[in-house]
């Protein structure tokens, strides 16, 4: 796994303030007995803080693959591409 990190992180990031990622309905997640967007997301921006009862994104570092549209059984994500000029820069593959 070493290998997949060290070429990801020669990956440049450029960060929008805008999310192009939301939780539609935080309830949503807290009813999901799975929560399959957490462990399936590459860059592991999906953690569920029992704590505050919700889901915690962070749109930051996304790496654009659409997994958690994929799995997510209630579709419960409002997910787009980055407006233009942000987002993730590929320098491998």
């Amino acid at each position: 796994m070493a290998g997949v990190d060290a070429k990801l992180a020669v990956d440049r990031f450029v960060l929008d303030e805008e999310p192009h990622i939301r939780v539609v309905d935080h309830g949503v997640c807290a009813s999901c007995e799975s929560k399959p967007c957490v462990p399936v997301c590459p860059a592991g921006l999906y953690e569920w803080s029992e704590s505050e009862g919700r889901m915690i994104l962070s749109h930051e570092g996304c790496l654009e693959c659409g997994a958690c549209l994929l799995v997510c059984p209630h579709r419960n994500l409002d997910w787009s591409y980055p407006r233009g000029g942000f987002g993730v820069r590929y320098s491998y593959g």
